[in-house]
C-alpha cells in the first residue's frame, strides 16, 4: 500500500492552528508566518508556493508605497495596480492554496521546497481559458506574456487575474467585463516587467490607474454605477425588460469588436457607455431584447413547431381523401398535390419568424450594427418572396396536375428551399465539423454563417459527439413515430368524418340570433380546436413514458435498487469490505497510470468480481486483513454517527457494529443482526445431521455467517469460562481439559462419533443460563456457581458418546482430584462493572445463542434502514477510484443563508397552535422512535428525570437541536456538511495507517471505547489540535460506542484543512449582530462548534458626511482567543443587492471559497457521514469523458427527507425524487440536456470564476437564477453530469400554501425564462433533436401544463357554445358520428394528465427500480387513496395561473415559504387570498358552464353521456375549489369554517388604511392583487381584454333562453338585456352616492331611498310575471346570464384602472362591485365545504388522510385536552 507522503515526513502530533501568530489573523494558512506551529505549513508543497510568490528579486519596487524585504508578489500587484490590502490577503492564500494543492495531486512530485513549473502554467491557463477565447472572438491578440520556463511570470498574470476577480463585486456577473479590463491591465504589467518607458513623462511605465484602492474607485465604482442606475431606472423590476440594461445586456456590450474604441482605457466616463438614464442618448439594450409574448416560444423554438404544423396539416389532408392506410391515400394525385401545401406554409411559418425577430429584435438591432437590420429585413423579403413563389408554383402545379412537368418545377423549388435543412441534417451526422466551423474565428466563415445566425460569443460549438449523437437521435426518432402514429389514427382521422358531415348540413335553425348563418366552420373549428391543442401538447405525455423507460434501463445498468432492504443487505454484507476497499479506499497504484486501458480493464474485472462474489478472495474476509479493519473502522463511526443521530438506539447500535478482535476469536465478527438465528439453525442441522464431522462442516459453512457465528460462541465461551474462573484452581484446569478435548477431536474430525449431538441444545440452554446471570445488575456468585455446575455436569455426564467413571474424569483431568468442596465454589471471580467491555461481549454472545428471529427489522428506523441500503447499494455501483485524501482535489461548499431558522428556540418549541399542538407534540408524534431514543441518550449522559429537558439548560439545548436537526434548519444544514470534515479526518488517517496502527488501534478503540460512554464526542481528540476541542459541548452528542478519532496522529487536521471550506453567506449577519438578534448568537454557536465553518456577510458602516460603505467580511470564531476574529475586509462599490438577492449573496462570498470545485447547498439541505466518505470518489469525475467534453457540473442525487411530515409533504417528496433521480438520469444520458436544477450540485470553480459565477442576478428576469447557470454552462461548451452513488438530503414545502407558493414561484420563474435569450440561444444553437429534449424539459413542461387547461377551457366552452346554440340538438338529430373516438382520445389523454399519470409514472418507475414493483404499486396506490391526484390536478392549476400570468403581464417575485412545519389550521381568508383568482374563480367559472350545459346541452338528456364528457372536467372545479380544505389541517371541521367564514366577512368589509397589510384588508389585497395589470405593456392589454370578453358570451347564449324571449331570435333581445344591466349599475350608482351623502348623518334617508329600490324590483318582477311570458324561473336563470357579464365589466375596468382613477365615483362603483362579487365567490365556495363540515365521520378521515396515524390519535388527544397538555412525553 501506497503510504502518503505527509505520514512519511510529518510525524508527530500538530500543534494548535490557532497557536498564537505574531501579527493578523489568517483564514486557512498562517503565509505570513511560515514559522508558525501549524499542522498544513508541514507540507512541503504549501511552503514551495510561498517561497515562489515571495520570488520578487529584480521586480521594479512600485513607486506609490514603500516596499518592506518580506512582501510578495501579490503585494507588488496590489501596490502597483492600487487593489486593496485584504483583497491581496484574500487571493494570496487562494493562490497559495491551488498551487500546494496541484502539487500535491503530482504524482512524481519529489519532496523539496520548490514549485514545479508545470503547476503555475496550469493554473493560469485554467484561470485565463476564457479571456483567451474572449481575445480570438474579437481578433485581438492576449496580452499575457510569459517566457517559457519562467513561473514568476505565470504567478504575476494569474494573480492579477484573481486580484481582479477577487474586488469586481457585481462585475463578476459580468465576465467579459473582467475580460476587457484584464486585458489592459495585463499589458501594463507586461509593460512594467519588460521595463518599458512611458513616452509621455520618460520615466519607466506605470499603471494608468494606480493610488491606494484606485482600482474600485476608478474602474469597478463607474462599471457598477451604470448597472446600479438602470436597475433603479426599472422601477423594482417592473418596467418592461426592454426599457432598461440588465447584467447580461453590459456584459454583451463587451463582446463588439469596436468596444476598444467606445472605451479606451483607462475608462472615460464622458463615453456614452456610462451614460445612465433618463438621458436618451445612453447605450440601450445589447444583444437581446426581452419582450413579454406568447410568441417567444414559438420564436424560440420555430422548428419543433414547424415540424407540428407541417405534419398535422399533411396528416389532414391525407386523412380527408380516405379512411384506410395513410400510404394508400398518398397514391391519389389530388392528394399527393395538397400535400406539397406544405411548403407553403413552411414558407409563411418563415416569414412569421423573420417579422417576429423585426417586431422584438429591430431597434436593437439598428443599434448593434446596420447590417444585422438589413438581414432582418432581407430573411423577411426572402421568406415573403418563397411564400409568393409556392402558391404561384402550386396552382400551376395543382391546375395541371396530371403533367409531371408543372409538379418537377414545383419540387424543384421546394428542393431549393430545402438546402439550409439539409446542410443541417449534414453537420448534424458530422458533428465535429459543425463544432469546428462555429469556434473559429476566421472572418470567412462569419460571411458565410452570416445569413443564419447573429455572431454571439456563447452558443458556438455545441454539438456532442457521434456516440451521443445516436443514442438520444434514436430514443426521439422512436418517441415522435409512435407520437404521429397515434396522432394520425386517433386524432386526426377520426375527425374527418364528423367534419365532412358537419360541412354537409344547411338550414341549421340556430336558438339565437346568428350572425354567420350561412356557414357551420365554427362549429368544426369548435371540434377541431381541442384535439388540435392536445395533439399539439401530447409530446409531453410521450416524452414521460419513454424517458421513464429510458431512465430505468439506464438505472438498471448503473445498478440502482440492487440491495433494498436488509434481507438483501444481509446477502451482501459479506462482501462489503471488499467493496469499500476497492471503492472508498486509495488505489495502490500511481496516479497517473488509471488512465491506461490495462488498468481501466483490471478495474472492470475487480468490479466484476466484488459485484457477483466470482472471486473466493472477494467472497470470504477474515479479521486478519487489514481491510477487514479498515472496513469495521468506517461501518461503526458511520452507525456511531446514526446514533448521535438519534436514528439508531444503544441496543441497535450493539446489533449493528462490527466488534473489535476480541477474546480470541478467529473469525471475522460480524455484526449481531447477520448472526441472528444461525446459531439455532446450526444446531438443529446438528441434530438432524447423520454422519462423519466433514459433512456436518460442509453443511453449516454453506452459510458463511452460520459458520462465523459457530466458531465465534465457541471461542467465546472458552475464553469466557477461564475468564470468570481463577487462573491458578483446579477447575481453571478442568475447563481448560475440556475445551482441548474438543480442538482435539474437531481436529481428528471425530466430534460427531465422540459426542451427542442431541444434547447440544441442552449444553445451549445452560450456556444460556450462564450468561442470563452474568448480565443481570445484582450479580448473585451462588447461582453463577450452580449453573457452571449444572453445565460441567450436562457436559461431562451427557454429552460425551461414551460414559466415563469418576476414576477416569480424574486421570483425565476432567473432574477434581480431590473433593474437598464442590465444584467451583470459590473458584468464580467476575470482573468489575467499571469493565464495561467484558459484559458488552457477553451480551452479544447471549444475543447469538438466543436470537430466533430473522432481525430484518434491525435497525427499526425506516430512515436508517434508507441510509444503509442506499449507502451498501452505492459501494457496488461504477464509482471512479478514490485517490489519496492528499492528492484529492480541494473543494468548498458554500451555502447563502438571509434570515431563516438556525435553531429554533424553546418559545417555538413549546407554543401551541388553537389545536393545542406544539411543535415538539408534533414531531414526538412524526417521530417517536427518534424521539425514544434521543431520551435514552440523554439519560446515558446523566439525566435522571426528563423533566430536565425543559429546564436545565445543557439538555434544553440538546433538546432544542434535537428538534431543530428535523426541521429546515441552518444548524442541519450546518451539520450535515461539516461531516465532510469528518469524514476526511478520517479516511486521511486510514490512508496512512498500517496493518500494525489499525489493529493496535481496533483494539485500543475496545478497551477505551465502552469506558467513554457518556463522554462527549470531542473529548476523544486527545491527539489532535486543541484548535478542535469545542470551546462548548452543548453541539456535541455523546458517543454510544468508540471513536475513530481517538487514533489520530494530528497530522489529519493539516491535509483537510488544505481540502475542504465551507462558507456561510449570512448575508445580514452584521445587522444582526448590532440588533443582538438571536438570529446572530447561535451563528456563533456553529463557528464556535464546527471550527473549519467560516461566515461571509455584507457589513455596512455609516461615515460621518452620511455615506454608506459597503464591505464583503469573512469571520471564524478562534478557539484560542475564544471569540469571533475578522478574517478578511472588502470594499464593495456601492450595495450588494442590485439584482435578485440569492446569486448576489452568493456572488459574495464566493471570493472567499477555496479549491477547484465548489459545491452550492440550499439553507434547506442536509448531509450524511456516509455519503460524504465519496466525495472524493465523486470530485474524480471531474477527469473523466462524459462524451467529447469532461463534466464542469456534476449533478448529484437528492434524497426528500421531509416526505414523512404529511400526505403532502409525501406527493411533493415522492414527485421530487422522481425528477432529481430517473428524470436528472436521463437529462443527462442520453439526452445530454441537464441543467443546474439548483442545489447541491458541484461546479468546477475555476472554470465558473471566469465566466460569470454560479448563478446569474438579474432583476426579475433570472429569478430562477440557479438554472441560468446551467444554461450558461452549456452555452460556453461546458458538460453536466448527474451521478447517483452519492446523495444529499434536501427539504421540501409540507402544506399546501407553501407547496403552491413554491410552485408559484418556479411557474413565474420559467414564464421569466421563456422571455430570456439564454432559451432563445439553446433553442437555436442546440441540434434539432437536443433541442426538443431541452423543450420539454424545461419550460416545455409548463407551457404544455397550461395547454392541458387550455384544452379543459376549449372543450367546456366549445360545448356550451354548441348546447346554447341550438347546434349540438341539431347535429345530433341530423348526424351520424359526432361522439367520435378524437374527442374521446382527447379526453382519455386530458385527463390522464389531470389525474397527474404522468408525473406519477416516473415516479412509479423509479420505486419499482429501487424499491420493487409490488412496493410501488402499492405506493401509488395509496397515494390515490390519499387524494393525489386532487393534487396534482391543483398544482396543475398553480402552474398554468402563474406561467400564463408572468408571459402576458409580469409580476414574477420571489415568495417566502417559510420552510416551516404545518401542523395549524389555515383561515378560510388566507386561502382566498392566496387561491381567489388562481383557482377558485376559473373552477366556479367552469362550473357555471358545466352546469349549463346540463341544462340545455343535446347530451343533457342522457346522463350516462353527460358524464363521462364532463367527469374529468368537474374533477378540475372540484379540485381547485375543495383541495385548500382537504389539505388544510381541521379543514372539515364545522366550527373553524364557521368562524373562518365570519373572519372572511371582517376580512372583506374592513376599510383599508395608509399602513394596512393585504391580510387585514380585502381593499389592499385587491390592489396588490391587480397590480401586474398597472406594469403590463400594450400587448398584454389587449390579450387580457380578448380574454375578458368570454364572459359576455353567458349573456348572449342564455337571455335567448329565458321565456320572456319566447321564440324570438331577434338582436333586440340581447339588446335590450343590457338595459337590466345599465339598471342594476344605475342602482348601484344611486345607492352608492346616498350612502356616501346621507348614511352617517340622515340615515333614514339613505334607508329610504334603499327601499324605493328594493320596491322597484320587485314591482318590476311582478309586473312582467303579470303581463309577459316572463317566469319566476327566469329571475334565477337570468343570474346567470347576469352575473358574469358584471364580473367581465370589472375584469376590463381592472385594464383601464390608471384611468377610472380620474373620477372617484366610478372607481368606489367599481370597487364595491368587486366586493360583491368577492363576497359571492366567497360563499360559492365555502358552501360545499359547509356540507362537508356538516357530514359525520369527514373530518376523522380528512385528518387521518393528511397526516400518519400516529398524529391523527395525536390531533385527536389533543381537541380533548386543549391547552391543558403538559410537556410530557
Amino acid at each position: 500500500m501506497t503510504t502518503p507522503r505527509g505520514s512519511q515526513r510529518r510525524g508527530g502530533a500538530a500543534s494548535s492552528p490557532a497557536a498564537a501568530v505574531s501579527g493578523e489573523p489568517y483564514n486557512i494558512l498562517p503565509i505570513h508566518d511560515l514559522l508558525a506551529e501549524h499542522p498544513s505549513l508541514r507540507f512541503p508543497e504549501v511552503r514551495a508556493a510561498a517561497a515562489a510568490l515571495r520570488a520578487v528579486g529584480g521586480l521594479r519596487p512600485p513607486p506609490y508605497s514603500v516596499w518592506r524585504a518580506d512582501l510578495d508578489l501579490m503585494d507588488w500587484l496590489g501596490a502597483f495596480f492600487g487593489f486593496q490590502r485584504d483583497n491581496v490577503r484574500n487571493q494570496r492564500e487562494h493562490l497559495v492554496l491551488l498551487l500546494a494543492n496541484a502539487q500535491m495531486r503530482l504524482s512524481s512530485a519529489d519532496f523539496s521546497d520548490t514549485l514545479e513549473p508545470r503547476i503555475a502554467r496550469s493554473i493560469r491557463r485554467k484561470l485565463l481559458r476564457n479571456y483567451t477565447s474572449w481575445c480570438g472572438f474579437l481578433g485581438r491578440r492576449p496580452n499575457v506574456y510569459v517566457p517559457d520556463g519562467d513561473p514568476r511570470a505565470d504567478l504575476l498574470f494569474a494573480g492579477l487575474y484573481l486580484l481582479v476577480w477577487g474586488e469586481a463585486a457585481n462585475l463578476r456577473f459580468v465576465p467579459e467585463c473582467l475580460c476587457y479590463i484584464y486585458h489592459h491591465m495585463a499589458m501594463e504589467l507586461h509593460r512594467i516587467l519588460e521595463g518599458f518607458t512611458d513616452t509621455n513623462t520618460g520615466r519607466p511605465a506605470n499603471p494608468a490607474v494606480n493610488g491606494e484602492n484606485a482600482f474600485l474607485t476608478r474602474v469597478v465604482t463607474p462599471i457598477y454605477s451604470v448597472i446600479r442606475a438602470e436597475v433603479e431606472s426599472s422601477r423594482n423590476g417592473t418596467a418592461p425588460h426592454g426599457a432598461w440594461r440588465n447584467y447580461d445586456d453590459i456584459n454583451e456590450y463587451f463582446w463588439r469588436r469596436d468596444v476598444f474604441d467606445r472605451l479606451g482605457w483607462p475608462m472615460e466616463q464622458s463615453r456614452q457607455f456610462f451614460r445612465t438614464p433618463p438621458d436618451r442618448s445612453r447605450v440601450r439594450k445589447t444583444g437581446f431584447v426581452e419582450v413579454r409574448s406568447f410568441w417567444n416560444i414559438y420564436r424560440s423554438f420555430d422548428r419543433l413547431w414547424v415540424m407540428l404544423v407541417l405534419y398535422l396539416q399533411a396528416a389532414a389532408i391525407v386523412a380527408w381523401e380516405g379512411q384506410g392506410w395513410p400510404w394508400k391515400s398518398l397514391r391519389d394525385r389530388k392528394t399527393q398535390v395538397r400535400v406539397l401545401t406544405i411548403f407553403i406554409t413552411w414558407a409563411a411559418l418563415r416569414f412569421l419568424q423573420a417579422l417576429l425577430d423585426i417586431g422584438t429584435q429591430l431597434r436593437r438591432a439598428f443599434r448593434d450594427g446596420r447590417m444585422l437590420a438589413v438581414r432582418m429585413v432581407l430573411k423577411a423579403i426572402v421568406a415573403a418572396v418563397w411564400v409568393v413563389a409556392f402558391a404561384i408554383l402550386y396552382k400551376e402545379a395543382w391546375n395541371h396536375r396530371s403533367e409531371n412537368s408543372q409538379i418537377k418545377r414545383y419540387l424543384y423549388a421546394a428542393a431549393v428551399f430545402m438546402i439550409p435543412e439539409v446542410l443541417a441534417i449534414v453537420l448534424f451526422i458530422v458533428p465535429w465539423v459543425r463544432n469546428a466551423l462555429e469556434k473559429t474565428n476566421w472572418k470567412i466563415f462569419y460571411a458565410l454563417t452570416w445569413w443564419f445566425q447573429s455572431r454571439s460569443f456563447v452558443g458556438r460549438g455545441l454539438r456532442e459527439g457521434t456516440v451521443d449523437n445516436v443514442k438520444y437521435s434514436v430514443f426521439w426518432v422512436l418517441l415522435l413515430a409512435v407520437k404521429f402514429a397515434f396522432s394520425y389514427f386517433l386524432q386526426i382521422r377520426p375527425l374527418v368524418k364528423p367534419t365532412q358531415e358537419i360541412y354537409k348540413l344547411k338550414k341549421i335553425d340556430y336558438a339565437w340570433h346568428e350572425f354567420f348563418g350561412n356557414s357551420n366552420r365554427f362549429a368544426v373549428f369548435i371540434l377541431w380546436f381541442p384535439v388540435v391543442l392536445i395533439y399539439l401538447m401530447d409530446i409531453q405525455i410521450w416524452y414521460a413514458i419513454f424517458s421513464s423507460l429510458t431512465g430505468a434501463f439506464v438505472g438498471l445498468f448503473a445498478h440502482l435498487g440492487e440491495i433494498r432492504d436488509m434481507k438483501q443487505l444481509r446477502l451482501r454484507f459479506q462482501f462489503f469490505a471488499s467493496a469499500m476497499s476497492f471503492n472508498i479506499m486509495p488505489e495502490e497504484q500511481q496516479v497517473n497510470e488509471r488512465n491506461f486501458l490495462p488498468s481501466r480493464l483490471r478495474n472492470f474485472w475487480q468490479r466484476l468480481q466484488l459485484r457477483y462474489g466470482f472471486s473466493r478472495s472477494f467472497r470470504k474476509i477474515e479479521s486478519s486483513q487489514v481491510e477487514a479493519r479498515r472496513f469495521a473502522l468506517v461501518w461503526n463511526e458511520i452507525i456511531t454517527m446514526f446514533r448521535e443521530e438519534d436514528i439508531v438506539g444503544d441496543r441497535e447500535v450493539e446489533l449493528l457494529e462490527l466488534p473489535p478482535e476480541l477474546w480470541n476469536v478467529r473469525v471475522i465478527r460480524w455484526p449481531c443482526f447477520l448472526l441472528c438465528n444461525e446459531l439455532s439453525l446450526a444446531l438443529g442441522q446438528a441434530k438432524e445431521v447423520q454422519g462423519p464431522d466433514r459433512r456436518l462442516w460442509r453443511k453449516i459453512c454453506k452459510n458463511d455467517y452460520r459458520r462465523c457465528a459457530v466458531i465465534e460462541v465457541y471461542d467465546s465461551a472458552k475464553y469466557l469460562l477461564l475468564r470468570i474462573i481463577k487462573p491458578d484452581t483446579e477447575e481453571h484446569g478442568i475447563v481448560t481439559q475440556l475445551f482441548h478435548e474438543f480442538d482435539e477431536s474437531m481436529e481428528l474430525e471425530k466430534f460427531t462419533v465422540e459426542y451427542k449431538m442431541a444434547v447440544l441444545q441442552n449444553v445451549h440452554a445452560k450456556l444460556v443460563t450462564l450468561l442470563s446471570l452474568l448480565l443481570k445488575p445484582d450479580k448473585d456468585i451462588t447461582r453463577i456457581v450452580n449453573a457452571l455446575q449444572t453445565l460441567y455436569d450436562v457436559v461431562v455426564r451427557d454429552f460425551q458418546a461414551e460414559k466415563r467413571s469418576m476414576e477416569q474424569l480424574r486421570n483425565e483431568g476432567l473432574a477434581q482430584s480431590r473433593p474437598t468442596s464442590l465444584l467451583f465454589v470459590d473458584a468464580v471471580v467476575l470482573p468489575d462493572e467499571e469493565n464495561p467491555t467484558f459484559y458488552k461481549q457477553v451480551r452479544r454472545m447471549h444475543t447469538i445463542l438466543t436470537s430466533r428471529d430473522s432481525m430484518i427489522n434491525v435497525p427499526m428506523n425506516l430512515e436508517a434502514r434508507r441510509r444503509i441500503a442506499f449507502f451498501s447499494n452505492s459501494l457496488f455501483m461504477n464509482i471512479p477510484r478514490a485517490t489519496q485524501v492528499e492528492k484529492m482535489m480541494a473543494f468548498s461548499v458554500l451555502t447563502p443563508y438571509y434570515n431563516e431558522e438556525v435553531l429554533y428556540n424553546k418559545d417555538q418549541l413549546y407554543k401551541e397552535n388553537e389545536d393545542g399542538i406544539s411543535i415538539l407534540y408534533y414531531l414526538q408524534q412524526i417521530y417517536p422512535d427518534e424521539w425514544g431514543f434521543f431520551v435514552e441518550r440523554m439519560k446515558r449522559e446523566g439525566m435522571s428525570d426528563i423533566k430536565e429537558l425543559y429546564s436545565e439548560k445543557q439538555r434544553l439545548r440538546d433538546l432544542r437541536h434535537w428538534v431543530s436537526y428535523r426541521g429546515q434548519t441552518l444548524s442541519r444544514t450546518v451539520r450535515g456538511m461539516m461531516y465532510y470534515y469528518e469524514a476526511l479526518k478520517m479516511l486521511t488517517f486510514l490512508d496512512s495507517a498500517s496493518e500494525h496502527d489499525l489493529r493496535t488501534g481496533s483494539r485500543e478503540l475496545a478497551t477505551l471505547g465502552s469506558s467513554r460512554i457518556g463522554s462527549s464526542r470531542r473529548e476523544v481528540s486527545a491527539h489532535g489540535s486543541e484548535y478542535y476541542d469545542r470551546a462548548s459541548s452543548s453541539h456535541a452528542l455523546s458517543r454510544a460506542s468508540s471513536s475513530v478519532s481517538a487514533l489520530f496522529k494530528g497530522s489529519e487536521y493539516g491535509t483537510v484543512l488544505m481540502k475542504y471550506t465551507y462558507v456561510v453567506a449570512c448575508q445580514i449577519y452584521g445587522q444582526q449582530k448590532a440588533k443582538n438578534d438571536p438570529h446572530a448568537f447561535e451563528i456563533l454557536e456553529l463557528m464556535k462548534n464546527y471550527e473549519a465553518l467560516r461566515v461571509a456577510y455584507v457589513d455596512e458602516k455609516h461615515s460621518n458626511g452620511g455615506e454608506t460603505d459597503y464591505y464583503s467580511v469573512l469571520v471564524k470564531y478562534d478557539q484560542q482567543l475564544q471569540r469571533e476574529v475578522e478574517i478578511y475586509r472588502v470594499k464593495l462599490p456601492g450595495p450588494l443587492k442590485l439584482g435578485e438577492g440569492k446569486p448576489e449573496n452568493q456572488n459574495h462570498a464566493l471570493i472567499f471559497t477555496r479549491g477547484d470545485a465548489v459545491q452550492t447547498i440550499d439553507m434547506n439541505q442536509d448531509n450524511y457521514f456516509e455519503e460524504a466518505l465519496k466525495m472524493r470518489n465523486l470530485l474524480e469525475e471531474f477527469n473523466r469523458h462524459y462524451g467529447i467534453r469532461k463534466p464542469k457540473i456534476l449533478g448529484v442525487r437528492e434524497h426528500v427527507f421531509t416526505g414523512s411530515v404529511s400526505s403532502l409533504a409525501w406527493f411533493m417528496s415522492a414527485q421530487e425524487t422522481s425528477f432529481v433521480t430517473l428524470g436528472q438520469r436521463v437529462l443527462a444520458d442520453p439526452l445530454k440536456v441537464r441543467m443546474h436544477y439548483g442545489h447541491p450540485d458541484v461546479f468546477d470553480r475555476l472554470w465558473f470564476l471566469g465566466r460569470g459565477g454560479i448563478s446569474k442576478a438579474s432583476r426579475v428576469i433570472n429569478i430562477s437564477e440557479d438554472i441560468f447557470a446551467g444554461f450558461n454552462c452549456t452555452l460556453r461548451g461546458g458538460n453536466v453530469t448527474h451521478h447517483e452513488y452519492i446523495q444529499v438530503g434536501k427539504g421540501r414545502d409540507v402544506g399546501l400554501n407553501q407547496v403552491s407558493m413554491f410552485e408559484a414561484k418556479v411557474a413565474s420563474g420559467n414564464g421569466e425564462q421563456t422571455l430570456s435569450r439564454d432559451v432563445y440561444r439553446l433553442g437555436h444553437r442546440l441540434d434539432f433533436f437536443r433541442m426538443l429534449s431541452f423543450f420539454y424539459t424545461t419550460i416545455g413542461f409548463y407551457f404544455n401544463t397550461m395547454m392541458v387547461v387550455l384544452t379543459v377551457y376549449a372543450f367546456v366552452w366549445g360545448r356550451f357554445y354548441l348546447a346554447l346554440s341550438g347546434l349540438e340538438a341539431f347535429i345530433s338529430s341530423n348526424t351520424s358520428s359526432t361522439n367520435n373516438a378524437a374527442l374521446g382520445a382527447v379526453l382519455n389523454q386530458q385527463f390522464v394528465i389531470q389525474l397527474g399519470i404522468f408525473t406519477a409514472l416516473p415516479m412509479i418507475i423509479e420505486n419499482s427500480l429501487e424499491h420493487g414493483f409490488l412496493t410501488a404499486v402499492w405506493d401509488f396506490i395509496k397515494m390515490q387513496l390519499q387524494f393525489a391526484s386532487v393534487f396534482y390536478t391543483f398544482s396543475m392549476g398553480t402552474k398554468t395561473h402563474y406561467y400564463g400570468r408572468t408571459i402576458l403581464h409580469g409580476g414574477a417575485k420571489y415568495r417566502a415559504t417559510g420552510r416551516g412545519f404545518v401542523v395549524e389550521h389555515k383561515k378560510f381568508a388566507e386561502n382566498y387570498r392566496l387561491y381567489a383568482r388562481s383557482h377558485f374563480i376559473k373552477a366556479i367559472e367552469l362550473g357555471v358552464i358545466l352546469t349549463v350545459y346540463a341544462s340545455y346541452g343535446g347530451s343533457s338528456g342522457n346522463t350516462l353521456v353527460y358524464i363521462l364528457l364532463t367527469i374529468s372536467s368537474w374533477f378540475l372545479v372540484l379540485s381547485w375549489i375543495l383541495a385548500p380544505f382537504i389539505f388544510n389541517p381541521s379543514g372539515l371541521d364545522w366550527l373553524k369554517n364557521f368562524n373562518d367564514f365570519e373572519d372572511f366577512l371582517n376580512w372583506i368589509w374592513f376599510q383599508g388604511g395608509i399602513s394596512v397589510k393585504s391580510d387585514q384588508s380585502w381593499e389592499k389585497w385587491w390592489e396588490e392583487e391587480t397590480d401586474h395589470l398597472r406594469t403590463t405593456g400594450l400587448f398584454g392589454s389587449i390579450m387580457e381584454i380578448i380574454l375578458d370578453l368570454r364572459f359576455f358570451f353567458f349573456q348572449y347564449g342564455i337571455v335567448y333562453r329565458l321565456n320572456i324571449a319566447g321564440t324570438s331570435k331577434s338582436i333586440l333581445v340581447y339588446l335590450l338585456s343590457w338595459a337590466c344591466i345599465l339598471l342594476a349599475f344605475m342602482a348601484l350608482v344611486t345607492v352608492a352616492y346616498f350612502r356616501d351623502k346621507y348614511s352617517a348623518k340622515k340615515h333614514i334617508h339613505y334607508r329610504l331611498v334603499q327601499a324605493i329600490i328594493v320596491g322597484a324590483t320587485v314591482a318590476a318582477i311582478v309586473l312582467l310575471l303579470e303581463f309577459t311570458k316572463f317566469k319566476f324561473i327566469d329571475t334565477f336563470t337570468s343570474l346567470l346570464a347576469f352575473l358574469p357579464t358584471g364580473w367581465g365589466i370589472i375584469s376590463i375596468a381592472l385594464v383601464f384602472k390608471p384611468y377610472l382613477r380620474r373620477s372617484e365615483m366610478v372607481m368606489q362603483t367599481l370597487v364595491t362591485l368587486a366586493r360583491l362579487y368577492d363576497i359571492m365567490f366567497g360563499v360559492i365556495v365555502m358552501a360545499p365545504v359547509a356540507v362537508l363540515s356538516w357530514l359525520p365521520g369527514l373530518q376523522e378521515m380528512q385528518t387521518r388522510i393528511l397526516f400518519n396515524e400516529a398524529f391523527s390519535r395525536g390531533l385527536h388527544i389533543s381537541q380533548i385536552i386543549t391547552g391543558k397538555k403538559s410537556h410530557g412525553v
